[in-house]
């Protein structure tokens, strides 16, 4: 499997994806290129790199090279065997340094030199994404919202936002499944109108009961599970929906600087939840079609899907967590678009006891007040 370390062609630095700008940018020189740029620039860096390699060394022919290899023009690959195996361990391509990983991990970055690596085979064949959103949350601005988040927590431990746990605080692309389908659909539901009135004394109740029937064609879209098993279930979806329109055709490229999840969920897996959902969806938008009546009671809904089609899309999420003194771990995650928070935070036993004694004493204290003025 290949390890990959993207290049800048300026100064030799990691270029790494910059969400404000939504360009790759070198730590080192301070340039920025769009992925068109890059893309224009190399086959000139490739000429460059052949003129002073030795001839041994020197890449195969273009017939020869992988599409994989043909999407960027300056990069490093280091190949380990075993890469199936779960602890693989890798090289860094920048300081020569053990990379450990598990069997989903597809990007990370070295723990000695901070040099941020792709391992491509776990974003290719079968396992390359179709899709991806980019970052447009950088780090600053998911590290001040998740402070403005947890100060207005007011039982949050102090240790939950101190500067080692903030420092933690990590750019994670999760992967997802996600469906669009056509279906048609027909329903039969019970449609009562009531009107009621008085006469005298005497008060009056009117029910008219209808058939009602509808049938049509279903378009839905961008139904979206999570398609990692060991990933916490309310971590990945409490941050969608996304706005899936700025999707954008798969490049390992937008990895660079985050850490990425390979999927571990297939298709199949997820088919009876996915058909569950289109199948609400599908009712309610037959249901929503019917009005004039007091209550709607749907009898019978059939739907039948004429189409499926699925993506593999990674997904941006900013991600903490925390080991409570009770053990139990707790998520903070922000969508990497659009800021989203969804947190299931830790509560400081000590803090509650403390304003409750407060509130005990202050109560205690008008109670002794209240008493002696009467």
């Amino acid at each position: 499997m290949a390890v990959i370390s993207y290049k800048c062609p300026n100064c030799d630095g990691e270029l790494v994806f910059h969400p404000a700008t939504q360009k790759y940018k070198c730590e080192y020189c301070a340039s920025a290129f769009s992925q068109e740029e890059l893309e224009k620039m190399k086959p000139a860096m490739e000429e460059e790199k052949k003129i002073t390699m030795p001839q041994e060394e020197q890449p195969a022919a273009q017939g020869e090279r992988t599409g994989e290899q043909e999407k960027y023009g300056r990069r490093e690959d280091y190949s380990q065997e075993g890469a199936d195996k779960e602890g693989v361990m890798y090289s860094c391509p920048s300081c020569g340094a053990e990379i450990v990983t598990d069997q989903t991990t597809a990007a990370t970055f070295c723990y000695y030199c901070h040099n941020p690596v792709v391992l491509s085979g776990r974003v290719s064949g079968e396992f390359l994404p179709n899709k991806i959103l980019p970052f447009s949350v950088d780090k600053k601005q998911a590290t001040d919202k998740f402070l403005e988040y947890v100060h207005s927590k007011k039982f949050v431990p102090k240790a939950f936002f101190n500067k080692q746990q903030i420092e933690k605080i990590s750019g994670v692309y999760f992967p997802y499944w996600m469906a669009d389908m056509d279906m048609t659909g027909s329903l039969q539901a019970e449609g009562k109108n009531l009107r009621v009135w008085r006469s005298g004394d005497t008060e009056y109740t009117e029910t008219k009961i209808y058939h009602v029937e509808r049938k049509g064609n279903i378009h839905l879209e961008d139904i979206t599970k999570n398609a990692l098993k060991k990933n916490n279930l309310k971590l990945a979806e409490g941050v969608l929906p996304y706005d899936v329109t700025k999707v954008q055709d798969f490049h390992m490229g937008y990895l660079s600087g985050f850490l990425a999840e390979k999927r571990d969920l297939e298709r199949a897996d997820l088919q009876t939840e996915v058909a569950s959902d289109a199948k609400r969806f599908g009712e309610k938008l037959l249901k929503d079609t019917v009005n004039g009546y007091s209550h709607l009671t749907v009898r019978n809904c059939l739907l039948q899907t004429q189409r499926e089609n699925w993506d593999y899309i990674m997904l941006p999420v900013w991600t903490v967590t925390y080991k409570g003194r009770d053990g139990k771990m707790y998520y903070y995650s922000m969508n990497g678009q659009n800021g989203k928070v969804y947190g299931e935070l830790p509560v400081d036993g000590q803090k509650v006891c403390i304003l409750g004694a407060v509130i005990f004493v202050i109560v205690f204290l008008l109670g002794l007040l209240g008493g002696w003025i009467l």
